[in-house]
C-alpha cells in the first residue's frame, strides 16, 4: 500500500465532501446525489482519479456507514413512535413492497423477459436505499408526521424487501424445477439469524451502555457495538442492515438511562457517509447503461409507478391526510447497495441470467441514486409546504 497516495486521496474526498454538503446547503440538492455525481466524475467513468488504495476500502466504509443508518433508524422504531404512527408505518410499507414486486414483475415479463428473471428484478425493485433517503430527511429540516413516517418506512422497508427477495428466489428455482428444502432454510436464516443477532446485540446493549459516563453513551461504545453487529452478521452470512435496525430498535426501547440511543453516531456518521457515497459514485460504471433497451425504461417507469401506487393506496388504508398520500412513494425511490447485493446473490443462483441482472440493476442504481434523494427531498417540501 502506498500510503502517501492514500491520505492524499481520503483528504481529496473529505475535501469534496465538504464541498458537497455546501453546495447542497446553497442549492437545496441532495448532498448525496452531489457526492454519487463527484464520485462518478473522478471513478472509471470520467476521469479515473481515485487510487486502488482508496477503491479498497469501499466494502468496509460502505458496510459501517449503512449499519450506522440501521442503528440510527431502528431507533426511531420507539413503542411511542410506533403508538403514534405504527399502523402507517407497517401498511404503507407492506403494500408498497407488494405492489411495486407485482408492477415490475408482470411488466417487464409483457415486456419480454422470462418470468424468473422478472421474478427476480420485481423483488430487488424493492429496495430502498435508507442511507440516501435519510440524509434527505436530515437535509431537509422538516419534522412533523411525514417525515416521522418515512423514517420507519425506510426502518423495515429492507426487511420487508429481504423476506420478498428470499420468496422470489424459491418462487424462481420452482418455476425452472430446481427447488429444494434448503432454499426455504436459507431464506428463513436471512432474515431470523439477523434479528436474533440483533437481539444477542442490543438486550445486552440496553443495559450497559452509558454506565460509564452519565447521559449518552460514549463514542468508543457506539462504535465497538456498531462494528459488532455488523462484522457477527456478516460472518454469520445474515442481513446486517436488519441486525444493525434490530439492535438500534431494543436500545431505544429498553434502554431508560439515557435519552437518545447512540446518540453520538450522528457526531461520527457524516464522514463515513462522504467516503462511502463518493467510493459508491466512483464504483458505477455507466457502460453498464449500454446494451439493457427496453428492460431498462420499463424498470425504472415500473418502479417509480409502484411505488407511487403503493403509497398512495397504503396512504389511503391506514387513514393518513390525504395531503401526504402521493408522496409517500416518491419520497422512497433511492436504491442503492441492497439492491445491488440481491443481484449479486441471484447472479450466483441463477448464472443463466447473470448478465441481464447485473447490468440491469446497477444501470438503474445508478438512475436511482441521481433522481432518487432529489424526489426524497421534492417530496417532503410539497408536503410540508404552509400553504398545503
Amino acid at each position: 500500500m502506498d500510503l502517501p497516495v492514500l491520505l492524499i486521496a481520503l483528504g481529496a474526498l473529505f475535501l469534496t465532501g465538504l464541498l458537497a454538503d455546501t453546495l447542497g446547503h446553497r442549492t437545496r440538492l441532495p448532498r448525496v446525489t452531489i457526492l454519487l455525481a463527484c464520485g462518478i466524475a473522478v471513478g472509471p467513468s470520467g476521469l479515473d482519479a481515485i487510487p486502488l488504495e482508496a477503491q479498497a476500502l469501499y466494502d468496509f466504509l460502505s458496510v459501517t456507514a449503512l449499519t450506522m443508518v440501521a442503528f440510527l433508524l431502528g431507533s426511531s422504531l420507539t413503542v411511542e413512535e410506533l403508538t403514534t404512527h405504527g399502523r402507517a408505518i407497517l401498511t404503507i410499507s407492506a403494500l408498497i413492497v407488494v405492489i411495486t414486486m407485482t408492477l415490475v414483475t408482470g411488466g417487464l415479463w409483457l415486456l419480454g423477459l422470462p418470468l424468473p428473471l422478472a421474478i427476480l428484478l420485481g423483488a430487488i425493485a424493492t429496495a430502498t436505499d435508507p442511507a440516501a433517503t435519510q440524509d434527505a430527511i436530515r437535509q431537509s429540516d422538516k419534522s412533523g408526521p411525514f417525515p416521522d413516517i418515512l423514517k420507519g418506512i425506510v426502518a423495515i422497508d429492507d426487511a420487508w424487501g429481504l423476506i420478498a427477495f428470499s420468496m422470489a428466489v424459491v418462487l424462481a428455482f420452482s418455476l425452472g424445477g430446481e427447488l429444494h428444502l434448503g432454499h426455504f432454510g436459507t431464506a428463513a436464516w436471512e432474515v431470523g439469524g439477523a434479528l436474533g443477532i440483533g437481539a444477542m446485540i442490543g438486550l445486552p446493549a440496553a443495559f450497559l451502555t452509558g454506565r460509564l459516563r452519565d447521559g449518552e453513551p460514549m463514542q468508543t461504545e457506539a462504535l465497538g457495538i456498531v462494528f459488532l453487529t455488523a462484522g457477527l452478521a456478516i460472518w454469520a452470512e445474515v442481513s446486517f442492515l436488519l441486525a444493525g435496525m434490530t439492535a438500534g430498535a431494543l436500545v431505544a426501547n429498553l434502554a431508560r438511562h439515557h435519552e437518545t440511543a447512540f446518540h453520538e453516531i450522528e457526531h461520527i456518521q457524516w464522514p463515513f457517509m462522504i467516503l462511502f457515497f463518493l467510493l459508491a459514485g466512483a464504483s458505477l460504471n455507466l457502460s453498464h447503461l449500454n446494451g439493457v433497451g427496453l428492460a431498462l425504461g420499463g424498470y425504472v417507469a415500473l418502479r417509480i409507478l409502484g411505488r407511487a401506487l403503493g403509497g398512495w393506496i397504503g396512504g389511503a388504508a391506514a387513514a393518513t391526510p390525504a395531503k401526504h398520500r402521493p408522496w409517500y412513494g416518491m419520497a422512497l425511490l433511492p436504491q442503492a447497495g441492497v439492491a445491488v447485493g440481491m443481484a449479486l446473490v441471484a447472479a450466483q443462483e441463477f448464472p443463466e441470467y447473470a448478465d441481464l441482472l447485473l447490468g440491469l440493476t446497477i444501470a438503474t442504481t445508478v438512475i436511482f441514486e441521481l433522481i432518487g434523494p432529489i424526489a426524497t427531498l421534492w417530496a417532503i417540501n410539497r408536503v410540508q409546504r404552509p400553504d398545503r
